[in-house]
């Protein structure tokens, strides 16, 4: 995300309705990157763009909004879905939207979805260039996520392997794994996190696991219990 825009794209089958969002979004600092008429070109779409938000429509033909979220991952892509029914409302709020807009759509209750919407994306886009605090040997080194390759789980702690070297921090791998947030990074396996731009090679293993393969070589373990957040991550490069 630049450092005023927000990357949008909107998903829907009706051109009229994609006008309208977009004219809605003119003089706002959403900017749209893209439109899909489809579900099935929607989950190819934000895989490609990585947008900062998905205005998604509920019915479309093949491939419904609740397939695509399901597809990517809610964790992964903010989303408002915007439907002329109201009966899945609830269902959409499983899926953690940020909001749920019903056509046609209110001006008023559209402003107060972007509002919702820009905190949300800004607190993700903060949170991601959040340095983390580590102590080594006598003095507290700042990390930056980007330099993190993996994090294993420790007994009470975790290891941080960044940079060639490997800092013990006293905290749960889940708790880690908030902090370093999606699509960055993935759990690959209940004790390992990796840095998704570190992964070089994945060999696929009988039993439908992965032997992941670091850029400088390391070779960690994938648990089928994971496959799907890798697979929603990494799409076809698998």
């Amino acid at each position: 995300m630049s450092a005023t825009m927000i990357r949008t794209l909107i998903v829907d089958d009706e051109p009229l309705a994609r006008r309208g969002i977009r004219a809605r979004l003119v003089a706002t600092d959403f900017e749209t990157v893209g439109e899909c008429d489809g579900g099935r070109t929607a989950i190819d779409a934000i895989r490609a763009l990585a947008p900062d938000l998905v205005f998604l429509d509920v019915q479309m033909p093949e491939v419904d909004g609740f397939a695509v979220v399901e597809s990517i991952g809610a964790e992964h892509m903010p989303v408002i879905f915007v439907t002329a029914f109201d009966a899945h409302a609830l269902h959409a709020f499983d899926c953690h939207a940020l909001d749920y807009l019903l056509k046609p759509i209110d001006d008023a209750r559209f402003a107060e979805a972007l509002t919702r919407a820009r905190e949300c994306v800004r607190d993700r886009a903060s949170r991601m260039g959040e340095r983390i605090a580590v102590h080594d040997r006598g003095r507290v080194a700042l990390l930056d996520p980007r330099d993190i390759e993996w994090v294993a789980a420790d007994g009470d702690y975790v290891r941080i392997h960044a940079s060639a070297r490997s800092y013990l921090v006293r905290e749960t791998l889940t708790a880690m794994a908030e902090r370093l947030c999606a699509p960055r990074f993935v759990r690959i396996h209940r004790s390992t996190i990796v840095n998704v731009a570190q992964i070089g090679e994945l060999r696929p293993m009988p039993n439908r696991e992965f032997v992941v393969v670091l850029r400088d070589g390391t070779k960690l373990r994938s648990s089928r219990s994971y496959d799907e957040a890798m697979h929603n991550v990494l799409g076809d490069s698998r």
